[in-house]
């Protein structure tokens, strides 16, 4: 239960979980200079934030590329990352890496001046992946992947990877995340970010929320990442939060370093993203779906309301090479990321088996 209740305490920077054991590992940036965006613009003096772990072999043949998500940073999947889980360093070179609008790649918050959500430049899935490929193949010299695994955006970037370049990789690991935001996910998103962009405290220039604001955007996010059934059960119930009321009290002490302007950014990006749009298939996201030629372990989350089953079912139909495997949790959208030790459990042996393949 203390690790249900930190979890509800850091909602509002990151409405899933980082992994409870950090690796402090040191924090490399890949300049990008001015960068150009496929919606027009550009984002100058553009940078990726990236780690890595392990050591990449002298074929450069066991490279694995692990893409942030939503709110998340390079620790978003320390629960994988292992010499006892799914993806060991001592067999694989893992290179986790930071969105933008993340904070830590070029963000509204850490441009000079910083920017507001409004003036940031327009950014896509394809954007961040153009970045990444550019990362992967300058930095280190890959030309191909073992496997791109990615949670929730992480799991649209996965997509997004396996439809612009099909040969770049063997495997990609979706979880909880689908290859398209469907309208009803785009109206969810819009509930959540006009909180943010009608804020007073936004809207008087700062980039922090008022204290109803921050009540408002937990009390959002606190719903949709759990389902029906984890408040059902009540399994939020623990010494320091017996109650919803006290559940609530716990999710709007914001954590520290929120920037509003980079979620209302990153929200943006996913509320944008389809893999139908990319160049070539004229808005046809079954047609891009069939596209894909790299093995796909589907891991949707079988009680997820940000991602429903429904949706990855429905996209399932158009893979030639799928294994689908939905998680079997009430912890609806918060299961892909690890929250509960059952889910992290079956994620390591289900990805790990896929690896060894």
């Amino acid at each position: 239960m203390r690790l249900a209740l930190a979890l509800l305490v850091s909602s509002l920077v990151a409405p899933w979980p980082a992994a409870a054991q950090q690796q402090h590992l040191p924090h490399h940036y890949f300049q990008l200079g001015d960068f150009a965006l496929e919606r027009g613009g550009t984002l100058p003096g553009a940078q990726v934030l990236y780690v890595t772990h392990g050591t990449l072999n002298a074929d450069r043949s066991n490279a694995i590329l692990v893409p942030s998500w939503y709110g998340g940073n390079h620790h978003g999947y320390d629960f994988l990352i292992g010499g006892d889980r799914a993806i060991d360093p001592a067999d694989w070179f893992v290179i986790v890496t930071e969105m933008f609008a993340s904070g830590g790649s070029t963000s509204p918050s850490n441009m000079s001046p910083p920017r507001t959500h409004a003036t940031f430049p327009e950014v896509t899935i394809r954007d961040n992946v153009e970045a990444t490929r550019r990362l992967v193949t300058e930095a280190f010299g890959i030309t191909h992947l073992r496997a791109i695994i990615g949670f929730s955006m992480g799991a649209e970037q996965a997509f997004q990877w396996a439809v612009s370049h099909p040969d770049f990789m063997d495997l990609i690991v979706p979880i909880a995340g689908t290859a398209k935001t469907y309208p009803h996910g785009i109206v969810r998103l819009e509930s959540a970010l006009t909180l943010i962009t009608q804020d007073p405290e936004i809207l008087a220039g700062r980039d922090t929320l008022s204290t109803a604001g921050t009540r408002a955007w937990s009390l959002h996010w606190s719903a949709w990442t759990r389902s029906t059934e984890w408040w059902r059960r009540e399994i939020f119930r623990s010494g320091a939060t017996p109650t919803v009321e006290a559940v609530i009290a716990a999710a709007s002490r914001r954590a520290p370093g929120f920037r509003p302007h980079d979620s209302v950014v990153q929200g943006r990006v996913w509320q944008l993203h389809d893999i139908g749009d990319t160049p070539g298939f004229g808005g046809d996201v079954e047609r891009a779906l069939a596209s894909i030629r790299a093995r796909v372990l589907y891991l949707p989350g079988a009680t997820d309301m940000y991602f429903p089953l429904t949706d990855a079912e429905y996209e399932r139909s158009f893979l030639r090479n799928v294994e689908f495997v939905p998680i079997p949790s009430v912890w609806g959208h918060m299961a892909g990321g690890g929250s509960d030790p059952a889910d992290r459990a079956f994620l390591n042996e289900v990805i790990g088996r896929e690896l060894r393949r």
